[in-house]
């Protein structure tokens, strides 16, 4: 029976991993300077990236399973002590340090975002009439109406 080498995957993941960290940090400077457009530009190239990502995890833990070690990150752990190489132990190090760097950029990006949805529903808000006192409006026919309050939106 021929195992699989899950370095070759793992090497490829941390691939990934870099450049989907640059897509965070460009989606954050995008978000800071509130360009939309930028935003909606990266969406799809961070999509397929997190997609590739999960597949080659996946395959990767295929392939630690068929070694025998448990398939999830410990058994990682165990296959690269087993084997002894300082090269994949620095390697499996810098992609476990990565991805907690893309978390908390993650995070980030998403207080952020909610930050602006914030500012945006505040804004939707003071262009919505405000009922007087009396609540009477008058309408286009010249009689007067009762206005009617809205409910906001909140995205929580």
């Amino acid at each position: 029976m021929q195992t699989v080498d899950p370095m070759p995957l793992l090497r490829e993941e941390q691939r990934l991993m870099t450049s989907l960290l640059d897509v965070l940090k460009q989606e954050q400077q995008h978000l800071v300077a509130a360009h939309i457009d930028g935003l909606t530009a990266l969406t799809p190239e961070k999509s397929a990236l997190v997609a590739r990502m999960a597949s080659l995890a996946n395959q990767r833990h295929g392939a630690l399973g068929a070694a025998g070690y448990a398939p999830q990150e410990a058994g990682m752990t165990q296959w690269i002590a087993a084997r002894g190489d300082s090269a994949d132990h620095a390697l499996w190090q810098t992609l476990l340090e990565q991805t907690r760097e893309a978390k908390e950029l993650n995070r980030i990006n998403g207080m952020l975002i909610n930050k602006h949805m914030s500012h945006t529903q505040g804004a939707l808000q003071a262009l919505r009439p405000r009922a007087a006192a009396s609540s009477s409006f008058y309408g286009p026919s010249g009689h007067a109406t009762t206005s009617t309050t809205s409910r906001g939106f909140f995205a929580g």
